[in-house]
């Protein structure tokens, strides 16, 4: 592993996302405009948004992370970028690495963006910290960037990459808890989300809000960040180093 190819990579990537205001404008100010629409949804009713809205906040950054970076990723494979990539003296961790770092920055801008939002301008309250809060958003983000990293993998044209949208997010959405607490759905659902990262982004949220600052809020937390290292090492996998 070299740290100086990595940050190469890292740069490279953020160049790209520079020159590509769409995706910008998609990454940094769709979920502040999605939080603003939840908010007036729930217009005079500030206990309902002060409930659902913290988990939002990092709800809205996930989903659109792994949408970008599905697409993102896969548009290097497709290009043949990837393919050119890997047939230079480079370690897979370090391209991997790469993209991860320069996707988690623009992760933290964009949690950062959407916390500042939803706590400044639109009122949002929560009894917890709200700096915990904007780091579980953060690590929500991250997590929403490693999956989209391995998932992209598995597609082999853009269109197949958003299509993961409704096949692998908005099922997790639903056994997050966020509509219905897990333990009140059937039992076989219930245990189907133990095995979801949502699961565990929603109740670290939610605990964080209301203050429950307890074991099971770092065990949840740990747990978010053993599914970004794993989605990470899977992600890696998949890549295929060119031979002469």
């Amino acid at each position: 592993m070299s740290v100086r190819i990595t940050l190469a990579t890292a740069g490279r990537v953020l160049r790209q996302l520079r020159r590509d205001h769409r995706t910008l404008a998609l990454v940094l100010f769709v979920p502040t405009l999605l939080m603003t629409l939840f908010r007036y949804v729930f217009d005079g009713q500030e206990a309902t948004f002060d409930r659902v809205g913290p988990p939002m906040v990092g709800i809205f950054p996930f989903v659109t992370m792994f949408l970008v970076t599905s697409i993102a990723m896969l548009r290097e494979r497709t290009t043949g970028t990837l393919e050119r990539l890997m047939s230079m003296p480079l370690a897979k961790l370090d391209l991997l690495l790469g993209y991860g770092l320069a996707f988690a920055a623009v992760a933290v801008v964009q949690a950062s963006l959407t916390a500042a939002v939803a706590f400044g301008l639109l009122g949002l309250d929560a009894a917890g910290p709200v700096w915990l809060v904007v780091v579980l958003a953060v690590a929500n983000a991250v997590l929403g960037m490693a999956l989209g990293l391995f998932l992209s993998a598995f597609a082999q044209t853009e269109f197949q990459a958003v299509q993961f949208m409704p096949a692998f997010v908005l099922p997790q959405l639903l056994l997050a808890g966020l509509l219905v607490p897990t333990e009140q759905m059937a039992r076989v659902l219930e245990l189907i989300s133990y095995a979801l990262p949502m699961t565990y982004a929603y109740d670290a949220l939610a605990r964080a809000a209301t203050d429950v600052l307890d074991a099971r809020l770092a065990f949840d937390a740990a747990v978010i960040a053993g599914f970004i290292v794993v989605a990470l090492v899977l992600g890696a996998s998949t890549l295929r180093r060119r031979t002469a």
